[in-house]
């Protein structure tokens, strides 16, 4: 690839990761609604996108502006249910957590490790 073309892919991924992020930006500053109601209807977008087949279209596009931010879990954790469902249920629910356990683990580590460093606040209505 030459050097535009690495522009034009940054571009890409900035404009569709931007755009997920000013949508989130917005919806906290111009509603009432909470950040944990607004993080779990991005990562549900990502799995209806996964389950409708959208989302291997958008991602081949954006690349890691829509797999970095949540909705790219919500894809993960998807498409783990899905290879699980063609066993049984219980298998859908296990390959869908073994799908996105590297996610939660780091998740889990840097939010304590984050926790103990800085002083949380609740959004002030």
């Amino acid at each position: 690839m030459v050097w535009w073309q690495y522009i034009l892919m940054y571009l890409k991924v900035f404009a569709v990761g931007g755009s997920i992020c000013l949508i989130g930006q917005l919806l906290i500053n111009k509603t009432k609604i909470t950040s944990a109601r607004i993080l779990v209807t991005f990562l549900v977008l990502g799995v209806v996108l996964e389950a409708v087949g959208l989302f291997s279209y958008i991602e081949k596009f954006a690349g890691a502006g829509i797999t970095i931010p949540i909705t790219g879990f919500g894809s993960t954790l998807a498409k783990g249910a899905i290879e699980g469902s063609k066993i049984s249920l219980y298998h859908a629910v296990t390959y869908g957590l073994a799908a996105v356990s590297a996610g939660l683990t780091a998740a889990i580590f840097f939010g304590f490790i984050f926790a103990l460093i800085f002083k949380s606040r609740s959004k002030k209505l």
